[in-house]
């Protein structure tokens, strides 16, 4: 039986009291995580921020500049699996474990089973299918406009504008979609012996039982995530770090209860 405060979902509780407080107690635990151990989270930002300043300037020098837009608009998808080693680096901290980069760099399979590779697999199909999204709706709205214009007349057109209200809605709700199913599935196949499909109804179950407060991680994420990526992908070597520490203390403080101190 579920105790005040928790709701059973799949053969879990979670906490249904989540508060805004929680999530400042998770940011902080977050700092010192990064702070206590910089060089994990320096190096899966590293790859992180490099993979995607790569991407735009391929994109850039192939004369495709337009598209990297949505590129930055759907590169904070795949933050959630950039950051499973960093849910490991907490989760040994918080544990009193050694930590070591061979023990780290194996919990990107999670606890050996290839249950985190398979939500690898559902998050890079989906920035694949918003890449193919993206380019659709701006040949909807750009098609008589010319593909692969970039000048300011074009861009300030009514297409143009509309085109990025309707692909920011699309992405907004793409984006929370997997956000939904990954936020809490992750870190917890890097901590528990559970498939990716129980892991993935926890996760929803979470979001159901705490709509505002994880809404609000949602909007925390993407809106530092994304000024983040602006310098040229610097800020990601410190927001990254602390973001993916700090979701691994929300999983605690949601599936354990386990406050964070």
């Amino acid at each position: 039986m579920a105790t005040v405060g928790q709701s059973p979902i799949a053969p879990y509780t979670v906490a249904n009291n989540l508060t805004f407080g929680d999530l400042r107690a998770a940011l902080a635990a977050g700092w010192r995580d990064f702070i206590a151990r910089p060089a994990f989270g320096l190096f899966f930002a590293a790859i992180y921020a490099v993979g995607g300043a790569a991407l735009v300037y391929g994109l850039v020098k192939l004369g495709e500049g337009a598209w990297s837009i949505p590129v930055i608009a759907g590169f904070p998808i795949i933050a959630p699996f950039a950051a499973v080693g960093l849910y490991e680096v907490s989760r040994r901290r918080q544990a009193g474990l050694p930590i070591n980069w061979r023990s780290i760099l194996w919990a990107l399979r999670g606890r050996g089973d290839d249950q985190v590779m398979m939500v690898a697999g559902i998050v890079f199909v989906a920035f694949s299918f918003w890449m193919i999204l993206a380019h659709g709706i701006f040949a909807i709205f750009m098609a008589e406009s010319g593909i692969g214009s970039e000048t300011m007349e074009l861009m300030t057109s009514l297409s143009a504008i509309a085109m990025l209200v309707v692909g920011t809605v699309i992405g907004a709700l793409f984006a929370f979609a997997l956000y939904a199913i990954t936020v809490i599935s992750l870190p917890m196949l890097v901590d528990k012996d559970v498939d990716f499909i129980t892991a993935i109804i926890v996760s929803l179950g979470t979001i159901r039982c705490n709509k505002m407060v994880m809404f609000g991680w949602a909007v925390i994420i993407a809106v530092t995530l994304t000024l983040a990526m602006l310098p040229a992908f610097l800020g990601l070597f410190v927001v990254l770090p602390v973001l993916g520490h700090a979701t691994w203390h929300v999983y605690r403080r949601a599936v354990d209860g386990t406050a964070t101190a």
